[in-house]
């Protein structure tokens, strides 16, 4: 990974001046309501699409089972990735958007607390689409998963930020 032009490269939070890994604390820092929205998309081709939109596909209707599979790992999140800190979530969406040979998932996730949702916007984005993949792939085994990341958070230190 490269720096990027003109951005100061931040000091490593998660490692003590040892270098030993550490859940960062965050007991001093202010609550604030916080927001992230994450994407990935599910790229198939356009008849599977079809199954998908008329819920006929072989394992039923793929649409709901994705937003129920993103916002339960949403809600999931500090149990999948280490040093992730619980937190109590206000509201997960997960819009699910088929169009062409392609679905645009996208999972917004808020809460009140003292450290960012964005891993847990980008855990229920990855989930959604994963969920979509074991749903379709009885008909199309090259289906693929791709450009997964943040496009906009908002609250604590760093405030609002939005993807160019």
């Amino acid at each position: 990974m490269t720096e990027r032009e003109g951005e100061q490269r931040p000091a490593l939070t998660h490692v003590d001046a040892d270098g030993a890994v550490l859940m960062v604390d965050v007991t001093d820092k202010q609550a604030t309501t916080r927001r992230a929205t994450a994407v990935a998309t599910l790229v198939t081709r356009p008849d599977v699409i079809d199954l998908l939109v008329a819920g006929e596909l072989p394992k039923g209707e793929a649409l709901a089972v994705a937003r129920v599979a993103g916002i339960m790992a949403a809600k999931q999140t500090s149990a999948l990735i280490p040093l992730c800190h619980p937190l109590p979530l206000s509201g997960a969406t997960i819009d699910l958007a088929p169009q062409g040979d392609r679905v645009l998932v996208t999972a917004t996730v808020k809460t009140t607390g003292v450290t960012g949702v964005e891993m847990e916007a980008l855990t229920a984005a990855s989930v959604a689409a994963l969920t979509l993949y074991d749903m379709i792939k009885a008909v199309d085994k090259h289906a693929s998963i791709e450009g997964i990341h943040v496009v906009a958070k908002s609250g604590g230190k760093s405030g609002d930020w939005i993807a160019e």
